[in-house]
């Protein structure tokens, strides 16, 4: 299962997808809207390209979703914010979603309504990266692989990782993180994953 992308801004959790159920339930954002609220629209582009018309309509039910699990959330007696046009939700502090006593409840009782955010949703929302990270990446992903996480994913052409998956928290995982860790900006005395 794909894990939630989250992104933090000056101590605010912004949360763009899903979450596997592992320690928390995190993530995806949607909510009780009305469709006709300005949030993301899939009839709007008539390009002609198919694959964009297939990626803004991936987006708009992408966002849809999201406004359902906010809704979800807002009926469990936890304020959440109606998603932005790419279906990223604005939770505010981090440490309210994680320990807040309504959050809970209300990330327990709607985690059915999570979904996994869309390829091309995910894809338009990141940068693309310079040579010199594409080479960095492939650099650490080899470095990984080769020092005690046989699993680490492998990058794409674009210096991105295939997949996600893998387990961060073997001693030869640990191990090769403080190895490897320095090539893309890691320190080596920086604590690993505990398991």
């Amino acid at each position: 299962m794909r894990t939630s992308s989250c992104r933090r801004f000056g101590g605010r959790l912004v949360l763009a997808g899903v979450a596997s159920v592992v320690a928390l339930v995190v993530t995806g954002c949607g909510g009780g809207g009305n469709e006709g609220d300005g949030v993301a629209s899939a009839g709007g582009d008539k390009t002609g390209d198919k694959a964009s018309t297939s990626a803004s309509s991936e987006l708009a039910d992408y966002v849809e979703a999201q406004r359902k699990w906010v809704g979800c959330l807002r009926g469990e007696g936890f304020d959440a914010p109606d998603p932005d046009t790419k279906g990223n939700v604005d939770l505010g502090d981090a440490s309210k979603w994680k320990r807040d006593p309504k959050a809970l409840k209300a990330q327990e009782k709607c985690s059915n309504l999570l979904v996994p955010v869309p390829e091309s949703v995910e894809k338009a929302q990141q940068p693309e990266l310079t040579k010199e990270e594409i080479r960095k990446n492939q650099q650490y992903a080899k470095c990984m692989q080769e020092h005690g996480a046989p699993d680490f994913p492998d990058t794409g052409a674009d210096g991105r990782m295939l997949d996600i998956t893998w387990d961060s928290t073997s001693a030869g995982a640990k191990r090769a993180t403080r190895t490897c860790g320095p090539i893309i900006g890691i320190p080596s005395d920086a604590p690993t994953p505990q398991g």
